[in-house]
């Protein structure tokens, strides 16, 4: 089973949980550890390795032939050129299964990649995938390409909607909340934004628009701080967020109300402000972002679902999937993806099974 490095030690504690009779070979540590540990494969049930460790193993695994090749979070291979879908597709296996909540998040070769590991060949090779499927489907808006691709990989897809698999559940409430900027930060923006506008206007004049791409991402993106907190860049920044404001209110309700709550953010100096904040009220919050130790985000999973803390702060890229939290009923997106797909997973930390609650979103 290869796993995104954030996840070895989840899968090894599910394992104990659903199959305690498993034996079960978690491949990790330094180089000669994971050269010893790899001894025990041929006795071992389940070996989990991580994506980025498999890379490094790649030539020490090709001794083996495993029964079955599992990948969770398959998107972690959507690039089939990148080290780690060449090392996936080295293992030796008689069966594969590719396990990921986003197939597609870019691009149509993301899912040929996928299915390059599961089954090679069977969509073609790259290149007549492209002109066969993904150019006509994406620049041309061919429906007898999607419909024919559709019937091809229909058959070697599982897809589990949670309202088939787990009637048990309870209902997931969403809300939508505007918040208003202050005054404060509406000069800011206003002003940033006329700046935005000329200099993009500049850089396209002078290099095209293809060429301009990360100038304009890099405004967008600036624009969405503002709206976030204009201090986590502007240093003299004495002032409030509309966003921050709000959030207040909504805490208050909630933690009044006995909930516990998941707080995401793709802007970690966002979650490190808004940790001072909470602490500064005497809110107990646990903290994880991509720089929390593999041991330490399991030990503070547990904690929070044992009913340690009120808020967690996760970043959405590390914390966004493979984690269960299902001691929090309440979750806040402080900012909005671009991709509501990741959105979605992430809120399903707190909605997926042994989740006794209705969970607000």
């Amino acid at each position: 089973i290869v796993v995104p490095t954030s996840l070895v030690y989840n899968w090894g504690e599910e394992v104990r949980k659903f199959v305690p009779a498993l034996v079960v070979l978690t491949v990790i540590g330094t180089k000669s550890e994971r050269r010893m540990l790899m001894k025990r494969i041929p006795f071992a049930d389940l070996v989990i390795t991580s994506y980025p460790l498999l890379r490094r193993d790649k030539e020490d695994y090709e001794s083996y032939s495993f029964r079955y090749c599992i990948i969770d979070e398959a998107q972690h291979i959507k690039n089939p050129v990148s080290q780690s879908a060449k090392a996936v597709k080295s293992v030796r296996a008689q069966r594969r299964f590719a396990m990921t909540g986003t197939p597609m998040e870019n691009s149509l070769t993301e899912l040929w990649s996928i299915f390059d590991f599961i089954l090679p060949g069977y969509l073609l090779t790259h290149t007549k995938f492209m002109s066969t499927y993904e150019k006509p489907i994406v620049k041309e808006q061919d429906n007898d390409a999607v419909t024919n691709l559709a019937n091809h990989i229909k058959p070697f897809i599982l897809r589990r909607l949670k309202s088939d698999v787990l009637k048990e559940l309870p209902e997931k409430i969403e809300t939508r909340m505007i918040a208003e900027l202050t005054d404060d930060q509406k000069k800011i923006y206003l002003a940033y934004l006329s700046k935005a506008r000329g200099d993009i206007a500049a850089e396209i004049n002078h290099s095209g628009y293809q060429r301009s791409q990360i100038k304009i991402l890099a405004a967008l993106t600036r624009l969405r701080q503002i709206c976030c907190y204009p201090g986590i860049f502007l240093e003299n920044y004495k002032g409030e967020s509309g966003k921050l404001l709000l959030l207040d209110e909504v805490l208050q309700d909630a933690l009044g109300g006995g909930h516990r709550v998941l707080l995401f953010s793709q802007f970690t100096s966002i979650l490190k402000l808004i940790r001072e904040r909470l602490e500064g009220n005497r809110i107990h919050t646990f903290y994880l972002d991509g720089n929390t130790e593999v041991l330490e985000r399991s030990k503070l999973v547990r904690s929070f679902n044992e009913g340690e803390g009120d808020v967690f702060l996760i970043s959405l890229k590390a914390g966004g999937t493979g984690l269960n939290l299902t001691g929090a009923d309440t979750v806040i997106h402080y900012d909005p993806w671009w991709n509501p797909a990741v959105e979605d997973q992430a809120s399903d930390r707190a909605y997926r099974i042994g989740q006794q609650k209705a969970v607000h979103v």
